[in-house]
């Protein structure tokens, strides 16, 4: 609990002179004012977390999260379980969709396995984290205890510090597990109060018959646990997963070290959205890469009041929009730190 008590004190909101001073910068680059849009707002936003007007985004690494869950007994998955200790492999071997758009954005991969059903044994290229062999079922019992749920929270953050220590200029989340758009329409469902079958949505491709398993389930698990909204550690121990878990710690400890963080999809802001809850002031480091079709990841991100980047009819995880968005983010701190400035290419500035 200490880390966890640390990281949320550290925390502090974004210097709006920093900001004010990046915009002012970007305001003198030869171009009509605000012309590059959200590119301005990237560059503006980076500058002011990383405390620097010469942001250098060369060393960006993104963390997959990998956990398995105890609900894919209620039928709720088109895969089984095996396939998260599979598709572990695939990203340590560089095959999966994360590895080919991380390669396109110069970002590396890093797989954390915080809770997967599976012995790995020492791996080149695996941080072990393993909390427990998976989540217990949340629709019949709490997922995790709360010391379970603290110490996941915990490895992600020592993680996020971690990265920090080496140099590491943004970081971006991804997740791995099968079952687990389960647990994440469960937490939005318990902040938000809205009801579970509006928040709910296929996942990896299940038919109907499954979808209606998935909304009982979540459902059950609701009623069964009684997560309090209030205390955002209680929603994420009864209704969360391991892999989430991480998530939150690392977004978590990115803002107590002032390192803005890229987050994903549906499961990847499910994190987001405990670290979130946890103090207000994460919302600032943090960057939404895209709009998944998930349906409850637009309420999440009204929840955080966070524009997402992309909208790409994404639904994989993994990283991958993570990776996609960060290629646009180092464009924005580019376009400040690069674009000649009005006096310095000798051009006329517009008329006031």
């Amino acid at each position: 609990m200490k880390i966890l008590e640390a990281a949320l004190a550290r925390i502090k909101p974004v210097d709006p002179a920093l900001l004010a001073a990046a915009q002012a910068k970007l305001d003198n680059k030869t171009k009509p004012l605000g012309s590059l849009g959200r590119l301005e707002e990237f560059g503006r936003r980076i500058a002011a977390i990383s405390n620097s007007m010469k942001p250098d985004l060369s060393k960006k690494v993104i963390y997959t999260f990998a956990g398995d869950h105890g609900v894919v007994e209620e039928g709720v998955s088109a895969f089984p379980k095996e396939v998260t200790p599979q598709m572990v492999f695939n990203f340590l071997n560089g095959g999966a969709g994360v590895n080919v758009l991380a390669r396109h954005a110069g970002a590396e991969v890093r797989v954390v396995d915080m809770g997967v059903d599976f012995d790995f044994g020492a791996l080149p290229g695996l941080i072990d984290r393993k909390i427990a062999r998976g989540t217990k079922n949340l629709a019949k019992e709490p997922a995790m205890t709360r010391d379970e749920a603290v110490a996941a929270l915990e490895a992600g953050i020592t993680i996020a510090l971690d990265a920090r220590s080496e140099g590491v200029a943004i970081l971006g989340t991804g997740d791995m597990g099968i079952g687990n758009t389960t647990p994440s329409s469960a937490i939005i469902a318990a902040f938000s109060g809205i009801s579970v079958r509006e928040l709910t949505h296929r996942g990896t491709g299940i038919n109907d018959a499954a979808l209606e398993k998935k909304i009982r389930a979540i459902e059950q698990g609701l009623a069964v646990n009684r997560p309090d909204p209030a205390d955002p550690i209680d929603v994420l121990a009864k209704v969360g997963g391991f892999e989430i878990a991480g998530i939150a710690g690392l977004v978590l400890g990115a803002a107590a070290a002032g390192i803005p963080v890229v987050i994903d999809g549906f499961i990847s802001t499910a994190g987001a959205l405990i670290a979130s809850e946890l103090h207000p002031n994460v919302k600032e480091y943090i960057f939404a890469a895209h709009k998944s079709v998930e349906i409850g990841h637009t309420f999440m991100l009204e929840r955080m009041n966070a524009e997402p980047i992309l909208d790409l009819q994404l639904r994989l995880g993994e990283g991958t929009g993570a990776a996609l968005a960060m290629t646009l983010i180092e464009a924005g701190a580019k376009v400040l730190c690069e674009m000649a400035s009005f006096e310095e290419a000798g051009v006329s500035e517009q008329n006031t």
